[in-house]
């Protein structure tokens, strides 16, 4: 898990799932996981989903270069097209440079 810090590139994909093949997805989404926290430039990432089926992960990258070698790993892209054909009703992506994050916990 990591936060982003100034300057590096975050990658906010949103997403409502289908009802279909939970444990296909849950396999690929830990696939993903692993195989983004692998790649050159990957600083850290961010995920949840609430029951209704929609999701948030932020997944956040050195340079703007590192977050396009993910978005067109081959292994990444095969995973898209399955997200596209079994799991996902709909999902957006945003790219934003973070411009400032901080964090704050009860004591």
């Amino acid at each position: 898990m990591g936060r982003g810090r100034r300057g590096q590139i975050a990658v906010i994909f949103t997403s409502r799932r289908t009802a279909n093949d939970g444990v296909g997805y849950d396999r690929a989404a830990a696939q993903m996981e692993a195989l983004a926290a692998a790649q050159p430039g990957f600083a850290g990432f961010e995920s949840v989903r609430g029951a209704d089926g929609v999701g948030i992960t932020v997944s956040y990258w050195q340079d703007r270069e590192s977050a396009c070698a993910w978005r067109d790993h081959p292994e990444h892209s095969r995973i898209r097209q399955l997200g596209r054909d079994r799991w996902y009703r709909s999902y957006s992506i945003t790219v934003a440079e973070v411009e400032r994050a901080y964090d704050w916990t009860a004591p």
